[in-house]
């Protein structure tokens, strides 16, 4: 099958770019024709929260799948319709990576020169914002409907997309977004561990208790990271200390105002800034456990991640964090939006002996299943065994 998949790819940053990068890849290795069509200019600068949109010039953040064309751009409305004339005639099928409404005006652009040559798919990472604007759900709406199928990663996510199909004959699909974790990450060892491996995979010292807390990802209110704080002040022993890493979409004044009122400013250790997939080794290597304060959640790699370096996770219960923490073997859950509830987990997590039993009962994820679920689910032709 010949297969378009319009995303983003690197230089461009983030999980999305990971996710579109080795779907391209398994999909080739699957014996499917595949093209990814990404962005030279994605958003304009004053849509998009963050401090850049890609990785600094000469940082490796992943490998690039080839053959990637870099041909789209927000300001040539009339490059998004050429874009699709060709896909449409060189494709079978069109694939787009949906993450935000700000992407609808160039995907129905790219549609209406797809045409009706090609079967289109929109794969929805968000059905909608986390943080909703008053034009997010007509946007969408107006997307989903303009194609053939739309795939989501929940249950959940797929309720809200059929709600907004209502009445429309786009087929809705369902498949959990498989683990896409950093290629630098090494491979986990016969005996299911994770493997020291090349500095990015390095697992924690399985005998040392760190003292340490880490939460990790883009801080948008939606991740709870408030929630976090007033937990920890709480709930943590006197001796433990919490690092936020990532990049800071809002919040980061308040945050840190926060930090002080609660008499924890000593012991939280904010980290500000994309961190690239060269600097996760010693990041999770002095951490006993990763924090996942979501308040709403949809997918999210984090938990595989935190466990191919041999992290337990102490996470809520949004969206699909329940299904990748086994409660009481590689992590502890708790109520999404409740400082008590994540307080009585972090102080659970470091009662005599916890930390290390609960790092000895986590396993690297394996992919594979679920990969072949998913590109059988996207094509409709099962994954060659």
């Amino acid at each position: 099958m010949r297969i378009s998949l319009v995303g983003p790819a690197h230089p461009y940053k983030g999980g999305g770019v990971h996710h579109t990068t080795e779907l391209a890849r398994r999909l080739a290795a699957n014996g499917h024709d595949v093209v990814v069509e990404s962005w030279r200019a994605q958003y304009p600068a004053l849509l998009y929260p963050g401090e850049r949109q890609t990785v600094t010039a000469g940082t490796a953040d992943g490998p690039t799948f080839a053959p990637t064309r870099r041909q789209l751009a927000w300001y040539q409305p009339a490059g998004w319709w050429r874009v699709g004339r060709r896909v449409g005639r060189d494709s079978d099928l069109v694939v787009l990576a949906v993450f935000t409404s700000l992407q609808v005006p160039p995907y129905l652009g790219i549609l209406g020169g797809v045409g009706h040559r090609a079967r289109t798919v929109a794969l929805c990472h968000n059905v909608l914002p986390h943080e909703r604007g008053p034009v997010d759900i007509a946007l969408m709406r107006t997307l989903l409907r303009r194609v053939h199928t739309v795939l989501t990663h929940s249950p959940e996510q797929q309720r809200l997309a059929n709600g907004l199909l209502d009445g429309a004959t786009t087929e809705s699909r369902m498949a959990e977004l498989p683990p896409h974790l950093p290629e630098t990450l090494a491979p986990a060892t016969t005996d299911g561990t994770a493997n020291p491996g090349n500095g990015a995979g390095a697992a924690t010292d399985t005998c040392t208790v760190h003292e340490h807390l880490l939460f990790f990802g883009i801080v948008r209110p939606y991740k709870g990271v408030d929630v976090l704080l007033r937990a920890f002040a709480d709930g943590a022993p006197p001796n433990v200390t919490l690092t936020v890493a990532g990049e800071f979409w809002s919040q980061a004044t308040e945050l840190r105002a926060l930090a002080t009122e609660l008499g924890i400013a000593d012991r939280v250790f904010f980290r500000e800034g994309y961190v690239p997939t060269d600097e996760l080794g010693a990041l999770f290597a002095r951490a006993d456990a990763l924090v996942l304060p979501y308040r709403t959640a949809t997918a999210t790699q984090n938990v595989w991640l935190a466990h191919e370096h041999g992290v337990p996770v102490i996470a809520t219960r949004a969206g699909t964090l329940p299904g990748h923490v086994t409660e009481g073997v590689d992590g502890l859950l708790c109520d999404p939006d409740d400082p008590a509830s994540l307080a009585r987990a972090i102080a659970e997590f470091y009662s005599p002996g916890e930390p290390l039993r609960l790092r000895a009962g986590v396993r690297p994820v394996d992919p594979e299943p679920y990969w072949a679920t998913y590109i059988e689910t996207l094509t409709g032709r099962a994954t060659p065994r």
